[in-house]
């Protein structure tokens, strides 16, 4: 992804443009938190700043250029390293490194004052080189809110300027913003409300701010900006002046011309506080945004700002997992057994009650970073050194290193519903099941809509765990809930009171507009009465939907090409089709999918996975293929009656050796499914998925899309997959 920092300097521009990437930097300066693994100061490999090694260790991370160098070159700046040896080292303009050393000196200046004794030449210079006001307070040992509330008092307020679209041929009547401290006055005074409803210019709109989802990235991605522009829509719809913030300039909502004004600016509190001083709206629309703009719920609440459609406290109650928990046990509602711990010994305890696999995560986490399931003691302790490691404060006084751990259930289906409340009340909903078995993160599955192998008993309760959550937390607007179910047994894993990236999913295949009705409910515009009475059909549907991941691991170097817990995948497809196989296999073709023709080869871990695979194995022979097997594989088929011709291991000497196979593209789909015990195995069926990566032939990693692939293949070819326009469904 991308992002765009629009300012008046240099150094404003830059540091705005760290924090916009959301990835923990407070700016170039002042990152408290973020230790990097070049040249660590703290810790037990610690490396004195003074030493000779980490001056090396920091020459070489501004020499060879990563995601990093510019931390590196900020560490080097501190350390009192010359522009002109940074020059040497990176290539990089002095220019550029003459202004990043003013941050460097602001910086300096900031450390030896305290916020009592702050100048308002000093204040004033700082905001204009970009320090927030989070960088000041960390520098001069205060509190954020304090260093705002000095700010105001002393007048250091930033000013909302237009950027000129005109190029100054014309006086600019644009409705296209930014904030600065380069300035004496606002340009918002010269903008007029384009809402055509607006008859009357005395009596002008309500205004609303809608949040957008920020920088594109593994997690967060186009579904929130559609979201947040079909909220801006309706808003308009319903005579409101619409005003957007968001600074990615890939998206429909950085369109000026998409609302009555746009903010391209940072999606932080300190931001949005000064926006919605300027502007004074009736409230602001944060659930459209992705994590990003719900993780400001309760920030903003407790600045009095108002929140349209449901209450923060509702929000921290469904993300603060103590809250959600208590709030299912009152509801007698299953959820799977988890601990929120921080010594190794407890985790022990907890494993030995519960038994493996966990699933561990640190506890706070966005879309699956840094989650992990172990399967045993070794694999645990592994992951507690990666997951501590990263957890950082919540910002509510939380220690860094407490780790959630639950009990992972294995082998069962994992289910979401998407939905749209009104006053605790379920509008519409759509239930999707996911093909892969719980333990895939929901933004890696293939996911069919409506679902096509779910207990008639299992949706019911799915809809009364719903039902009872929506009237508990008194739900206004969207919300998505994960399951598992085995048996009937429906344990809850989360819920998101925002929406969720599989609403343009939902929308699409069912046909209702869901964030156009939550944007209605949220508002409680007076026609959700009459969408309540709607009767809408989400289950019963003519034609299936299928969304199947799009990963970009053939432009990843050695990255291991299988799927788990931690989201993978960098965007997505969706195909209609009259049943769920026909849908599924112009889903996977869109996605770089070829049929096979005649040669598949299979190698498959676990004797459980063996045995669910070996009706397809006799299909696919059945349907005239070849199998190709690795040594474990071929004898199990062999046992089961099926022949096959046996590949040698990737690292053995032997001939015919899987890897040459492969190269050699003798066959056409590799299924190779990860055992995921011993570090051996892994290491060859690494080989194995690599190679096919890279020679570009399909690969499946997953037992229950092999099967329904299968199955696919079985029913359709090239040919007779039917192509009809949307409307043909």
């Amino acid at each position: 992804g991308e992002i765009m920092a629009l300012g008046r300097s240099f150094e404003e521009v830059l540091q705005k443009g760290l924090r916009m990437l959301q990835i923990g930097l407070h700016g170039f300066v002042a990152n408290e938190k973020v230790s990097f693994d070049f040249a660590p100061t703290h810790g037990k490999n610690a490396i004195s700043r003074d030493d000779e090694e980490h001056k090396k260790a920091l020459e070489q991370a501004i020499k060879v250029p990563t995601p990093k160098r510019i931390v590196a070159i900020a560490a080097a700046l501190q350390m009192g390293m010359t522009t002109q040896r940074i020059n040497e080292l990176s290539g990089i303009d002095e220019w550029f490194l003459m202004k990043l050393k003013n941050i460097i000196e602001m910086e300096k200046t900031l450390e030896k004052t305290s916020l009592t004794k702050i100048s308002h030449d000093v204040l004033l210079q700082a905001k204009k080189y970009g320090f927030s006001d989070k960088q000041i307070s960390t520098l001069t040992k205060s509190k954020e809110s304090d260093v705002r509330a000095l700010r105001k008092k002393t007048k250091v307020l930033p000013v909302m300027k237009q950027i000129d679209t005109l190029a100054a041929e014309f006086p600019a009547n644009t409705n296209y913003l930014y904030a600065t401290y380069h300035g004496t006055k606002n340009d918002t005074g010269t903008i007029n409300s384009k809402n055509p409803k607006d008859k009357n210019k005395k009596k002008q709109p309500k205004k609303v701010v809608v949040l957008g989802g920020g920088a594109y990235a593994i997690g967060t991605s186009v579904e929130f900006d559609w979201c947040s522009v079909t909220a801006v829509q309706t808003l308009k719809k319903m005579g409101y002046e619409t005003i957007m913030v968001n600074y990615n300039p890939e998206t429909v909502s950085t369109d000026y011309d998409m609302c009555d004004k746009l903010y391209f600016d940072e999606l932080s509190l300190e931001r949005i506080l000064d926006i919605v001083e300027a502007e004074k709206p009736i409230g602001v629309v944060i659930s459209t945004g992705g994590q990003v703009a719900n993780n400001l719920a309760m920030k903003l609440h407790n600045a009095g700002v108002k929140i349209l459609g449901t209450t923060p406290e509702n929000i921290d109650m469904a993300e603060d997992r103590h809250k959600f928990s208590a709030l299912l046990d009152t509801l007698e509602i299953d959820q799977p057994q988890w601990k929120e711990l921080k010594s190794l010994e407890s985790i022990e305890t907890f494993a030995e009650k519960v038994g493996y696999p966990l699933l561990v995560r640190p506890s706070y986490v966005l879309s699956g970073a840094a989650m992990s399931v172990a399967r045993n003691k070794e694999e645990l302790e592994d992951y507690l050194t990666k997951a501590t490691n990263i957890s950082t404060d919540g910002g509510d006084g939380k220690t860094a290193s407490s780790v959630v751990v639950s009990k992972f259930e294995v082998g069962a289906k994992e289910i979401e519903i998407d939905a749209v409340a009104h006053k605790g009340e379920i509008v519409i909903y759509a239930i999707s099941e996911h093909i892969e078995n719980a333990g895939v993160h929901s933004g890696d599955a293939t996911i069919v809509l409506p679902p096509q192998k779910l207990y008639f008993e299992t949706i019911k309760r799915i809809k009364n765990i719903s039902k009872a959550i929506a009237k508990n937390l008194n739900i206004s607007g969207p919300f998505n809930m994960q399951f598992l179910a085995k048996n009937n047994d429906v344990k809850v894993i989360e819920c998101n009171l925002r929406a969720s990236r599989s609403f343009p999913f939902a929308s699409k295949v069912t046909g209702y507009n869901f964030i156009e009705i939550a944007t209605y409910s949220m508002m409680n515009n007076p026609h959700i009465e009459e969408l309540k009475k709607v009767k809408y059909v989400t289950l019963d549907l003519e034609h299936v939907g299928v969304k199947a991941p799009q990963f970009s691991f053939s432009r990843l170097k050695g990255a291991d090409p299988v799927l788990g817990v931690e989201m993978a995948s960098t965007g997505e497809v969706a195909c209609f089709g009259d049943d769920m196989y026909e849908a599924l296999l112009k889903a996977m073709i869109s996605t770089g999918f070829v049929i096979p023709k005649k040669n598949i080869l299979l190698s498959i871990g676990r004797i459980e996975d063996k045995v669910a695979f070996l009706p397809a194995a006799q299909q696919l022979v059945e349907q005239g293929f070849n199998l190709f097997a690795t040594e474990g594989t071929s004898q199990f088929l062999a046992e089961n009656g099926l022949t096959s011709t046996t590949l040698y291991k990737a690292r053995d000497k032997k001939t015919p050796n899987i890897l040459d196979a492969i190269s050699g593209k003798k066959v056409d789909l590799v299924i190779d499914i990860p055992k995921s015990y011993s570090h051996d195995e892994v290491t060859d069926g690494y080989l194995i998925r690599r190679r096919a990566i890279d020679s570009n032939i399909p690969l499946i990693t997953n037992v229950q899309v092999a099967k329904a692939i299968t199955e696919a293949l079985r029913r359709y070819t090239q040919d007779t997959l039917q192509i009809k326009p949307w409307s043909g469904y």
